[in-house]
């Protein structure tokens, strides 16, 4: 079903550009479903070589459905010179900060953000900068990944949680006429520490044993002594929400994705640098704060960090 176009009286006073950094998946998805409902976008792209790239494949390619579409969304540089009043955070989490410092001198006071990043840590990072903006944290089942450059295929819907301690947003509107399934959640940090969860006992194992999310059904009793561990992390984080069903809900997505890699698994696979800090580092710094007694995480850990070193990844 085709989303509802907004009434066009709201598009031509004044509202509000949906600046999107980080044209990934994720990214790109988002600003793709806001573009063609007509809202104004406009992509952030890290330097001029970048934009330049991006204007001659003429725009971003979604494909949806089988159905590839190129959509000529409007793109910037950080240096660029219009002010910043609603921006949504979609880098990795390990680039948030820097991302966020370059637009700073960008952003108008009162400034939205919604941050989209992995794991945890990034988020209060990124607020700490900006104490005259609003941060709002996000967390996303949706599938999407990239086959090309600023190409995209939409691979599986989900649903979105936002959400931080104030009302909710007049600007969810927006979203629900984009088609982008999503709810506001007073129990936010909630949800996100039960995706790092999910990803702590999912992601590193994949890298380890370099397979898909199925091949870990071989190693159950690993992934079941993380869980338990993981679970006693969020209950001592106060999670308890979080902490229930966790391992029946790691087998359920380990089953549901059996034929995916994780994010981890093609970001070591390419090269690239994982998000083990805000992931498996944020889980086992918290233990240590509450001197818990985790050695199945401190060890997964430990292992991750020599398998990143033996491939010259940096360990954070």
């Amino acid at each position: 079903m085709s989303p509802t176009p907004l009434d066009a009286s709201r598009l031509t006073f004044g509202e509000p550009t949906w600046h999107v950094l980080g044209a990934g998946s994720l990214g790109s998805l988002w600003a793709v479903r806001l573009a063609r409902v007509g809202l104004p976008v406009r992509l952030i792209l890290r330097d001029p070589q970048r934009l330049s790239a991006y204007r001659c494949a003429g725009g971003l390619r979604l494909v949806e459905d089988g159905m590839e579409q190129l959509y000529p969304i409007p793109a910037e540089i950080p240096d660029a010179n219009p002010p910043i009043r609603r921006l949504l955070l979609a880098c990795k989490a390990y680039d948030a900060v820097p991302a966020v410092e370059h637009l700073a001198s960008r952003l108008a006071l009162g400034a939205e953000l919604v941050l989209l990043q992995n794991g945890l840590g990034s988020q209060d990072a990124v607020a700490a900068r900006l104490p005259g903006c609003r941060c709002v944290l996000a967390s996303t089942t949706e599938g999407a990944f990239r086959d090309g450059d600023f190409r995209v295929v939409f691979a599986g819907r989900g649903h979105t949680w936002l959400g931080d301690a104030g009302q909710p947003p007049i600007w969810l509107d927006e979203l629900s006429a984009a088609g982008i399934p999503h709810a506001w959640s007073e129990m936010i940090h909630g949800r996100l520490w039960r995706k790092l969860a999910l990803n702590c006992a999912i992601n590193p194992l994949t890298v380890l044993y370099d397979c898909r999310n199925g091949g870990l059904q071989a190693h159950a009793g690993e992934v079941a002594g993380l869980c338990t561990e993981l679970a006693e992390l969020l209950r001592h984080c106060d999670q308890m929400d979080a902490a229930e069903g966790l391992q029946e809900e790691v087998e359920r997505v380990i089953q549901a994705t059996a034929a995916n890699y994780s994010s981890m698994h093609q970001d070591v696979a390419r090269g690239r640098r994982s998000e083990i800090a805000y992931l498996l580092g944020h889980a086992c710094r918290e233990a240590g704060h509450r001197k818990l007694h985790l050695p199945r995480l401190k060890e997964l850990r430990q292992r991750l960090q020599r398998h990143l070193a033996e491939r010259g990844l940096p360990l954070d």
